[in-house]
């Protein structure tokens, strides 16, 4: 009796009530047979002219006497002409459409390039006065511990520790000590 069910189960059409049946019928109808290939439409072409004819027969004239069948031929030509036209106007809004994209990403690289340049440079400016404080505070530990000890070599160290940093680090320095100076 199982597969009697099983049957009459499968046999039941299949009532689509909105776009999640119909996609849940055509995965069914895919999954039945896994082995067989899947054809995806193809991408839609680029539109191209048609070049230009090497000779143009029937060439259309101002003078009188055309006769009623020539209509047919002006309306023709002056349809291609006029697609040919628009063909043109909708390749180069695309073209103008492409260079404003390219330029507008151009600008934004560039502007988050001068925003990285600027915080880095924060960042490096920042790693620099803390080495500078560790320096001063490496000198003024010397200082208290060689002011016990003679102040002559004392001094001889901080000179040979100052002459060894950069110029820079000099002036840094040598602000510390006058802002401490001060503030004693």
């Amino acid at each position: 009796m199982s597969d009697k069910e099983s049957k009459a189960e499968e046999k039941k059409p299949i009532i689509i009530k909105n776009a999640t049946d119909l996609q849940r019928l055509k995965l069914e109808k895919l999954m039945k047979n896994p082995e067989k290939p899947v054809v995806l439409p193809d991408p839609p072409r680029q539109k191209s002219l048609a070049p230009p004819p090497d000779f143009v027969r029937n060439v259309m004239g101002s003078s009188a006497g055309a006769g009623s069948g020539e209509f047919h031929v002006y309306r023709h030509l002056r349809r291609k002409e006029y697609a040919r036209q628009k063909f043109i106007q909708e390749k180069s809004e695309k073209e103008k459409l492409d260079d404003e994209y390219h330029t507008k990403i151009e600008e934004n690289r560039r502007i988050a390039e001068e925003k990285t340049a600027k915080k880095r440079a924060k960042r490096q400016k920042k790693r620099k006065n803390v080495r500078i404080k560790k320096k001063l505070e490496n000198i003024k530990d010397k200082q208290a511990l060689s002011s016990h000890s003679e102040n002559s070599s004392n001094e001889d160290e901080e000179d040979q520790e100052v002459n060894e940093c950069k110029p820079e680090e000099k002036q840094e320095i040598h602000k510390g000590n006058k802002e401490e100076n001060l503030v004693k």
